[in-house]
């Protein structure tokens, strides 16, 4: 199975590009650009910088174990970035969201084609790693033999 070895074999390589490359735009924009981070932004980028040392560990180390970790701050860190922009998109959460008061979460730093915004950047990120996860950790399992054909 030539696709389960390639998730095998750049599966870790590929979330930590992903992680790596979420994590230097975030300090670009707020370092050199300077976008002030609202309190979203600042939860999100809790659940994605330790993945890239995460990521970037077991991917030297060849460590496919560490999927279960790496889901455990991409699906929650998703979320947050689901619930961002959705925040910024609609008016379903606006009523019910206190915590934004001196960097209002629902300002758009960028909109490009009305709906790339960085909330939006963040989630696709947060879910490239969580199915990327998911292929490795399913091509780890068959390759050991742990799956049945019928």
């Amino acid at each position: 199975m030539p696709v389960n070895r390639f998730w095998k074999n750049n599966g870790l390589q590929l979330a930590w590009v992903v992680a790596l490359v979420a994590t230097l735009g975030s300090l670009y924009l707020s370092e050199i650009l300077g976008y002030n981070p609202c309190k979203l932004c600042w939860i999100q980028r809790i659940f994605m910088y330790p993945l890239v040392i995460l990521l970037g560990i077991a991917a030297l180390k060849r460590d496919n174990k560490i999927t279960t970790y790496v889901l455990a701050l991409s699906i929650p860190g998703g979320l947050v970035s689901l619930y961002h922009y959705l925040y910024i998109k609609t008016d379903w959460f606006k009523a019910a969201s206190s915590f934004c008061q001196e960097n209002p979460c629902d300002f758009d730093y960028i909109n490009w084609f009305g709906f790339i915004t960085i909330p939006f950047m963040a989630l696709t990120a947060f879910v490239l790693i969580t199915v990327i996860c998911f292929l490795l950790r399913r091509a780890v399992r068959n390759s050991d033999g742990l799956h049945f054909s019928m």
